[in-house]
């Protein structure tokens, strides 16, 4: 890709801050349209298939079977640890360590904050799920007088939904669920055989309950995208995909900016400041400093995209002090850095199949079975103490060798035994709404900085009484569900669960139709400096309990259509 150099320019048309999922779009959208583009990442530079260090290795490549040490864990990951997963070793370089990006949560409250930096962010690591969102969705803050109302409905993001998907690429099956509407497929994933007697009993059963397979942003069938490839069914997808098959940034938004001639690259640039002209009150660029010089340098453009990520954008925005601005860019509201929201997961139940031990399945698929929000939904039964909803995503397997480590057994009959699949058991975890809380919230810690010299971020955040009842429905609906459908030993849990861990985080520079309340207007906007954008996770007015990125996708490609019409009318 084309790297900044000392012989690049300046000025720019327009700046993208980020290159995850909605910076990478950012920056295709625009460079598409003709606008010279910088693209700032504050990491390292990633290339595609070459930097994808881990995607070949096997187990046993990985020292202690991708397990780091106690010690280790203790001093760089002492808040990461909690993920259970971002600390291996195969993919442990996607994501940041605590001892070098430190931050801080205020006594009695938890924020999971999970990080990538490097060009394509955690667009690289990202789950893939990909569900629209539906009318009620956008309607649900102002019907339940929760937040503030949506500026935007469905209708509005149809026809981008419509635009993002036919580039990304979405495997799934058309099933006309109206409160998860359709987008346009790849063909889908099968399911497993048990995961269909789960589907035919739990739908038998349970009256607008549905179960299809997972929504996802891999190329499947016979024809690749562009230059990406289909999916080999590996499932080692966060180590990162070098045939492309699964949407990123580093392998289709990125290269399609790239494909114009009108972007340009700028790796290690930490953006700390959006300026502001204090007569025309417009941005005119940002600052950063370099991560490896620690120099500061300025950048100019006629507009700027923040898509560093919910809490980095606004990191920003909060760090952008000016005499317009004096409580951070966009801050009139006083609602910058509130009304943090996450998905709740980490409960759910699960069961063993007797049974088909004559059937197994093909590949290790990358994606597992989607059971829409049932809760809350007109026409669906089923009276609850809560607001909204959730959805539920898992699926079956069989018993592998490890399960020899707890049977008792000796020489070759145990070796031989081993051979053969073990017991087919499934589970299924749901993920549900939280609802906006201004004092779910971010601030800036100017009295403890980073090696930069930044501030850093103390967060605030718990779940509260509305999703506690949620939590209880999503365990006992998920038990009822496994039985009627016919599992044995079932089985509930309900683990440990903080703010963010569902790497969702959403909310904290929300767009809404009045200033006094919101951040941003319905084109992603920031009210009183119009000329600089948020389309990334902290745009967000309300969460559902479909993962975000589907919508972030298409919100950054409307507005960036709206940003190129307003230049071209010279209204910005």
């Amino acid at each position: 890709m084309p790297l900044f150099d000392e012989n690049s320019p300046t000025e720019y048309d327009a700046i993208v801050v980020g290159t995850g999922i909605s910076g990478g779009w950012a920056a295709k959208e625009l460079c598409e349209k003709g606008l010279k583009t910088l693209v700032l990442e504050r990491g390292r530079n990633v290339k595609h298939k070459v930097d994808y260090t881990t995607a070949g290795l096997d187990p046993w490549d990985l020292r202690n079977y991708g397990n780091q040490t106690e010690e280790v864990l203790e001093r760089d990951y002492p808040k990461q640890r909690r993920t259970g997963y971002t600390t291996r070793t195969e993919h442990a370089h996607w994501f940041v360590k605590d001892s070098e990006h430190p931050y801080d949560e205020k006594e009695g409250t938890r924020f999971d904050w999970i990080r990538g930096y490097h060009v394509g962010g955690r667009s690289l690591v990202w789950g893939r799920q990909s569900y629209r969102w539906g009318p009620q969705d956008f309607e649900a803050n102002a019907k339940d007088g929760v937040g503030i109302d949506w500026p935007i409905r469905y209708d509005d993001l149809a026809p981008w939904y419509d635009h993002v998907e036919s580039f990304a690429g979405i495997s799934g099956r058309a099933e006309g669920y109206k409160q998860l509407p359709d987008s346009k497929f790849l063909p889908p994933m099968d399911l497993t055989c048990v995961e269909e007697e789960f589907k035919k009993g739990m739908e038998s059963n349970f009256k607008g309950r549905n179960v299809t397979i997972g929504r996802v942003a891999h190329i499947t069938g016979d024809k690749g995208i562009g230059d990406r490839g289909t999916c080999k069914f590996r499932n080692r997808c966060m180590r990162g995909c070098p045939f492309g098959a699964y949407f990123s940034s580093n392998a289709s938004t990125l290269p399609a900016a790239e494909a114009t001639g009108n972007m340009t690259l700028r790796p290690n640039s930490i953006v700390f400041e959006v300026i502001v002209d204090k007569d025309t009150q417009k941005a005119t660029g940002v600052r950063i400093i370099d991560a490896e010089n620690k120099k500061t340098y300025d950048f100019k453009s006629r507009i700027v995209f923040l898509n560093a990520s919910a809490i980095a954008s606004t990191w920003i925005m909060m760090n952008s002090k000016s005499d317009a601005h004096p409580d951070g860019l966009g801050n009139q509201s006083g609602q910058l850095g509130h009304n943090i929201m996450d998905h709740h997961f980490q409960v759910g139940a699960g069961g063993r199949w007797e049974g088909h031990h004559d059937k197994y399945y093909k590949g290790r698929r990358p994606n597992g079975i989607y059971i829409p929000r049932f809760r809350n939904i007109d026409g669906i039964p089923g009276k609850v103490d809560f607001l909204r909803g959730y959805g539920y995503q898992g699926g079956a397997s069989r018993g592998n060798w490890m399960r020899g480590v707890a049977e008792a057994g000796i020489g070759g009959a145990l070796k031989d035994s081993l051979f053969d699949p073990g017991d087919w058991s499934f589970g299924i975890n749901a993920f549900g709404e939280m609802l906006p809380y201004y004092d779910n919230m971010m601030e800036l810690n100017y009295d403890k900085v980073d090696k930069w010299g930044l501030p850093t971020i103390t967060f605030s955040t718990s779940i509260r009484e509305n999703e506690l009842k949620m939590r209880q429905d999503m365990k006992e609906q998920a038990a009822e569900m496994c039985e009627a459908a016919g599992f044995k030993d079932i089985y509930t849990f309900d683990n440990s669960y903080g703010v963010g861990l569902g790497i969702h985080e959403m909310g904290t520079a929300r767009m809404g139709k009045d200033p006094k309340t919101s951040v941003l207007n319905k084109w992603n906007q920031v009210h009183t400096c119009k000329n600089v954008f948020v389309t990334d996770g902290a745009c967000m007015t309300s969460a559902a309990c479909q993962n975000p990125s589907l919508t972030y996708m298409a919100l950054t490609a409307r507005a960036a259509n709206h940003a190129v019409e307003e230049l071209n009318k010279q209204n910005l």
